[in-house]
């Protein structure tokens, strides 16, 4: 059956609106479409365009691999009003050798821009030297995703549902921060440097990490603590 269905020009217009904007609401390019769909790009592009538009099992092969309503396609989704969100103005400047300082047998943190309270990113320079998860101790789970890059050293990240990864000199690693983890010296320097950045809707981020880091507490285990 052919793909084309003749209909009136507005038609075709809106369904292009209604499958563009359906498109960029899932995050996905028109190729990454045609992947899902198994439509032709060409296609695709033309029924964007307003140059085209669908038999209805077209329509349904569309949708079915996009997981919508074929209603989306005719009915479009108003966009939302952007939210405005107030200039704070902060900023916090962090000088060489300063920052507040947890210091175990197996790492050293430093937490940097102490001075601003309620961030949402921690900035942490960490000092490495804990060679194995039995010298690290328990695995550790936060709220909220981070970075770590390596900037001295070698550093071995284990994490709770993936094998060990070795981290070079300018290697980075992105994690979600509630899975548990733990960065190890791999190298053959004393200590391994790296520097970390937390960030978290919570309001009290800084605060929980310093507990963790300092052992004051437990690390949780199972689902993450309530914030």
């Amino acid at each position: 059956m052919s793909e084309i269905m003749t209909t009136p020009e507005g038609v075709n217009s809106q369904l292009g609106q209604c499958l563009k904007a359906a498109r960029q609401a899932r995050g996905l390019t028109l190729k990454q479409v045609a992947e899902r769909t198994g439509m032709a790009l060409s296609t695709l592009s033309k029924v964007e365009n307003g140059l085209m538009s669908l038999t209805y099992d077209k329509l349904l092969q569309l949708t079915s691999g996009l997981k919508m309503e074929i209603a989306e396609l005719f009915n479009p989704v108003p966009p939302r009003p952007e939210q405005s969100r107030p200039v704070t103005a902060r900023r916090s400047i962090s000088r060489a050798g300063q920052g507040q300082v947890i210091t175990t047998g197996f790492y050293t943190y430093t937490y940097q821009c102490t001075d601003l309270i309620g961030k949402r990113m921690v900035p942490i320079l960490a000092e490495v030297r804990a060679r194995s998860l039995e010298e690290f101790g328990p695995l550790l789970r936060h709220a909220g995703e981070e970075y770590f890059v390596v900037t001295s050293g070698r550093v071995a990240v284990h994490t709770e549902f993936y094998a060990p990864e070795i981290l070079g000199e300018g290697d980075g690693i992105y994690l979600d921060s509630t899975m548990g983890h733990a960065y190890l010296n791999a190298g053959e320097a004393p200590s391994a440097q790296g520097v970390c950045l937390c960030t978290s809707e919570a309001p009290d981020l800084y605060d929980q990490l310093r507990r963790i880091a300092s052992r004051d507490v437990a690390p949780f285990e199972g689902d993450p603590p309530s914030l």
